[in-house]
């Protein structure tokens, strides 16, 4: 063990490469801060951030040097805490998401709401809205979310017609789409067409495979493409193997293919 922090009030840390954010109790109309070293524990900054007192906070999170902190119905804050420049955005551009994924190597952060995904700059401004890449779930599972270690694109479960919002019970599509200029690149999607050579997700995830008409057989169990694009729990992409693998509710793990 390397060290190990005691104190009663930390209600919750957040963990950035090298620091970890130590948020402690609200206190009156603040709420108090640490920045401390992954490595030895050491404490690098305390601080108080002011908060307005009967409002509730919907989220601190931290990148970097960065902090970022909403409350209920106030414009969001972004706090460099090297030199405490402070940034707002308004709080009908920025509402309140589900959750944040950190992009470390663009210095972009993603946020997820009603099965929307936008990508935001730290100085506040929305950089990337995407063009068809409407998730499956309004929650954000982003068990059904892959960022490629480029962090170029994002991976995930959809909705196959981005508008219908209708049964749950449909077929979703898989969504590959550019985080930087939000365009889908690429669909795996079930069809209704008569079986064909021809794939309806610009060829990226083998060719044959992608029309509900066919059939999908592994360890003796068959499904349609439009069964296997149903339900699905978890999402992966094996960069190496340009392979994508999903599972679904039944069980089952299906693999996409070159």
């Amino acid at each position: 063990m390397l060290y190990s922090i005691s104190d009663k009030n930390v209600q919750e840390i957040k963990i950035s490469p090298g620091i970890m954010l130590l948020i402690f109790d609200k206190a009156s109309g603040h709420v108090p801060l640490k920045i401390l070293s992954i490595e030895d524990g050491t404490v690098l900054k305390t601080f108080n951030h002011l908060l307005h007192r009967n409002k509730k906070v919907d989220f601190i999170e931290q990148f970097n040097e960065k902090l970022l902190v909403k409350q209920e119905n106030e414009n969001l804050q972004i706090l460099d805490v090297r030199n405490y420049e402070l940034r707002e955005v308004s709080k009908a551009e920025f509402m309140t998401p589900s959750a944040f994924i950190f992009l470390y190597e663009n210095q972009l952060f993603l946020t997820f709401r009603n099965r929307t995904v936008a990508v935001w700059n730290f100085r506040g401004e929305l950089v990337t809205s995407f063009e068809d890449h409407l998730l499956w779930h309004p929650d954000c599972n982003t068990n059904n979310i892959y960022i490629t270690s480029d962090q170029d694109l994002i991976i995930s479960y959809c909705r196959a017609d981005s508008d219908d919002l209708s049964s749950e019970g449909n077929a979703g599509s898989i969504n590959v789409s550019n985080i930087l200029t939000g365009k889908c690149l690429a669909k795996i999607r079930a069809t209704t067409s008569s079986p064909t050579d021809e794939c309806s997700c610009s060829g990226r995830c083998g060719g044959k495979s992608c029309n509900s008409k066919k059939r999908i057989q592994a360890s003796g169990i068959r499904s349609t493409v439009a069964e296997a694009l149903e339900d699905i729990t978890a999402l992966f992409y094996d960069e190496e193997r340009n392979e994508i693998y999903t599972g679904n509710r039944h069980g089952l793990v299906h693999v996409w293919s070159n």
